[in-house]
């Protein structure tokens, strides 16, 4: 408890593997991470059970499997946070090819459930959505190029990093996801701009995304009639968002108590995409602060210790990763309240989804592993030398 309150302590050398990963691990940040997990568990539990019911299954059945891929994410999480940002990187490329193989093959063994986008994988017993493991990856090796550029006589980093992010965006618009598109966007907008580009260029690249919009808009038809629920002044009741929306009216304050909200039968993926409507209708607005408490801990937290951070790949790739993971948490509570159009975004370790909590780890993993105090001194000493 000292350490959580007054910072953790550098690593020493030769200090055994578990000692150092615990001294110098963000514990804050972690501590959130499994509130947010046991949230997800508590809320699956009212969220799935109907869903269970009406496709003839045991009542804990998705619960039973969101604790099994949860303890995985855990699992996975925890070995990458011991990782050296080296190890990070390496991993972090190597998923990369993998997910983005994945993606390229979705247009020939890719299914889409009957959502109208193709974006999983099936396996029968099994289904992977590869746009949700291709994330850190890119973040991953989208800072390397940037970070080095930085490097005295270096490749084009930006340029190289600027072509990558318009070749996933373009796949994942084609599926269509743009939802991961937008994400994937922005991720790379905040490391390079953290890189030090300059802000017109920046505009620009924000006019594009929004002539990309547009141009969407007029030819798929998937894109428009997300576009114009939302932009409709009246909201249907009989759709996903009119029966969000009024369950997060009837919650009010306090919610209407454990186990009786209704929406959960209404809403077929209630257990995903709209599960902060569950928490909004039974435990209230005080359930959906501390949610939104702990993902703005995590990701605080996190660019706070990236601050002191020297190295650039370090502290580029944290700063990818925390932004993602924030803003995926943004979008998806902004669409249930109606501040977003639909996006088909999960909460990252609160909603279902093999996928979701499983990349979710893995992408944490990485967070967590940049954000451990090393032996470095901080960034603040570098600087002051330079200006003696």
């Amino acid at each position: 408890m000292t350490e959580m309150v007054f910072g953790t302590a550098p690593a020493r050398a030769g200090d055994p593997i578990l000692p150092r990963w615990w001294r110098t691990l963000d514990k804050w940040a972690l501590s959130c991470i499994l509130a947010l997990f046991g949230i997800g568990m508590l809320l699956g539990l009212a969220a799935s059970v109907p869903l269970a019911e009406k496709n003839g299954l045991e009542a804990f059945y998705y619960v039973k499997r969101q604790a099994f891929f949860g303890g995985v994410a855990l699992v996975v999480m925890t070995l990458i946070s011991m990782m050296t940002p080296t190890q990070v990187r390496r991993l972090g490329v190597i998923g990369f090819f993998f997910a983005f193989a994945a993606i390229l093959a979705l247009p020939v063994i890719g299914t889409d459930f009957g959502k109208g986008a193709v974006r999983w994988i099936s396996f029968g017993f099994a289904s992977v959505q590869p746009s949700e493991f291709l994330k850190p990856g890119f973040v991953i090796i989208a800072a390397w190029f940037i970070a080095a550029a930085h490097e005295v006589a270096g490749p084009p980093g930006r340029l190289y990093s600027f072509v990558l992010t318009a070749i996933i965006v373009v796949c994942l618009a084609l599926q269509p996801d743009f939802g991961q598109a937008s994400l994937v966007l922005f991720a790379w907008g905040v490391m390079y701009f953290v890189g030090g580009a300059p802000i017109v260029l920046l505009l620009a690249i924000g006019g594009l995304t929004a002539a990309g919009g547009v141009f969407a808009y007029n030819m798929s038809e998937h894109f428009a009639r997300r576009i114009n629920g939302f932009l409709s002044a009246e909201i249907d009741p009989r759709t996903q968002i009119g029966y969000a929306t009024n369950a997060i009216q009837e919650g009010g304050f306090f919610g209407v108590g454990v186990g009786e909200g209704t929406v959960k039968w209404s809403l077929p993926d209630a257990h995903t995409d709209f599960i902060i409507a569950v928490a909004a209708e039974e435990y209230g607005l005080i359930l959906v602060m501390v949610i939104i408490a702990l993902y703005a801990t995590i990701v605080v937290r996190s660019m706070l210790r990236l601050m002191r951070e020297r190295d650039p790949f370090t502290r580029l790739a944290g700063c990818g990763l925390a932004a993602a993971f924030g803003v995926q948490a943004f979008i998806n509570m902004g669409v249930a309240v109606r501040l977003l159009p639909a996006k088909g975004m999960t909460l990252p370790f609160v909603s279902y989804g093999g996928s979701s909590v499983i990349a979710s780890g893995i992408a944490v993993g990485m967070l967590l592993a940049l954000t451990r105090t090393r032996p470095q001194g901080q960034i603040s000493d570098l600087l002051s030398r330079h200006h003696q």
